[in-house]
């Protein structure tokens, strides 16, 4: 499990542990850590030129202790401040001392470029100065973000101006949040943690690795039927929209229930495509509504959200929910909204939901009591206190028709085999995503349920 902690969380910490430490050894610890990652990068230190963009805090500190090692192996170190007066007083001195040095202008050649301009207490985008600093990075010239991309919100992965666009995040002590959630993450490219000692609690972002997944999957044994292993029921399609009840139900099938029930207008092209499907109303342990749906069925959502079985609602299902239905639900609810109808949901713009997605996610899971997956470039999954959870597979290629509707049917599936809703949604968009990533592209959604048992296998394999 890969974790993410707050910056008031890393902060505290860190306190905590400085009042153990000698002074600055701390500090000492982050910079050798990001100094062995920028000399793993570079062909080799000796003769390479290194350029820091300081800010003024501790993480312009670290990428001039992180320089003055560099240096102290050859490599030729120039720092470039922000403001020339508020640099960090040791790593300066540490900087010079080791034959490292200070310019006003970003050199127009370098093998390896520090952002060092703003820590993970910056907020709002790089402010003018740094800005002018980044604009002049080398054209190729990798860049290394120090602890987080200047210019990145830490805990929310915001970027509400300009921000540099990392190659390397050297992230210390713990992941925070922005760097695993966009916009942020797409500009922290290949994110290294250094172990720096940090003694943390429960985090508030966690993302599942293979193992996590491979644990939560349902795995039939010898004394399985097709009725213990959980039957789901999808209510979806419409004259107009018939492949979306085809896809949920390819969806369904796949997502290791015993059985999958279809119950809408689109029974022919259903059995057509999968013979395997029961047909009309019947018993299931968890339904999936909404895909395809169209309009004016709303009266068929009340009805399911009325049994005690876990329902996942999607897609056209999701207009005009009662918040106090859900939350006085006593079985398993989850949504899967994309940011449009989320946005709807909260009557915000779709604009402000793309912006802040942590928050988004957790302002509904709190509002309607249940668990919500918010489908994008960053899937999110909140339920209650619990932490929130990235989902960390995926590929562009799956912003096509239908895919959806696929994630649906696998989730509901996974409900029905007996996974909580938060547990149901993130190992779907984790299975969903890697399905997508063994498909390459272009894609279409069918393509990713039929590599749904390749990826299964593929979480499982020792």
């Amino acid at each position: 499990m890969r974790t993410a902690y707050s910056v008031e969380t890393v902060r505290a910490a860190e306190r905590e542990l400085m009042a153990r430490l000698p002074e600055g050894a701390l500090m000492q610890r982050a910079a050798a850590g990001l100094a062995a990652v920028c000399a793993g990068l570079l062909r080799r230190v000796y003769g390479a030129r290194v350029v820091l963009l300081v800010g003024p805090g501790d993480n312009g500190g670290d990428a001039l202790y992180a320089g003055a090692r560099l240096a102290r192996r050859g490599a030729g170190v120039t720092a470039v401040p922000m403001d020339p007066e508020r640099m960090h007083a040791g790593g300066l001195a540490a900087l010079r001392a080791a034959g490292g040095r200070v310019a006003e202008a970003v050199p127009r050649r370098a093998d390896l470029v520090l952002d060092g301009l703003l820590g993970i207490g910056g907020r709002g985008g790089l402010r003018p100065a740094a800005a002018a600093l980044v604009e002049r990075i080398p054209p190729g010239a990798p860049v290394v973000a120090v602890d987080l991309p200047s210019g990145v919100d830490a805990d929310s992965g915001e970027v509400a101006g300009p921000a540099v666009r990392a190659d390397v995040t050297v992230t210390f002590g713990a992941y925070k949040p922005g760097l695993l959630i966009d916009p942020g993450a797409s500009r922290a490219g290949v994110v290294r943690l250094v172990d720096i000692g940090l003694e943390l609690p429960a985090p508030e972002v966690e993302a599942l690795q293979h193992a996590d997944v491979a644990e939560l999957l349902p795995v039939p044994t010898a004394s399985s039927d097709k009725y213990r292993r959980g039957v789901v029921g999808i209510v979806a399609g419409s004259a107009q929209y018939p492949g979306a009840a085809v896809l949920a139900v390819a969806g369904a099938l796949r997502g290791g229930a015993g059985a999958v029930r279809y119950v809408g207008p689109a029974a022919d092209a259903v059995l057509a495509r999968y013979p395997e499907t029961l047909i009309g109303p019947g018993r299931v342990q968890a339904w999936v509504v909404g895909p395809g749906l169209g309009d004016g069925r709303a009266g068929e959502v009340a009805k399911l959200l009325a049994q005690d079985v876990p329902v996942l609602v999607d897609a056209d299902g999701l207009r005009g929910l009662d918040a106090e239905v859900l939350r006085a639900r006593t079985a398993a609810t989850l949504l899967t909204p994309h940011a449009g109808e989320a946005a709807a949901l909260r009557g915000v713009s779709r604009e402000s939901v793309e912006a802040g997605r942590l928050g988004a996610v957790r302002e509904l899971s709190d509002r309607y009591g249940a668990a919500v997956l918010l489908k994008g470039s960053t899937t999110l999954v909140a339920s209650g206190g619990s932490p929130v959870r990235v989902n960390p597979t995926g590929t562009p290629w799956l912003a096509t028709a239908g895919s959806g509707d696929v994630l649906s049917g696998l989730a509901g599936s996974l409900l029905a085999g007996g996974l909580s809703g938060a547990d149901a949604g993130s190992v779907a968009a984790y299975l969903h995503g890697l399905a997508a990533r063994l498909t390459g592209g272009p894609l279409l959604a069918q393509d990713v349920a039929a590599a749904l048992p390749a990826a299964w296998r593929e979480v499982r394999r020792p």
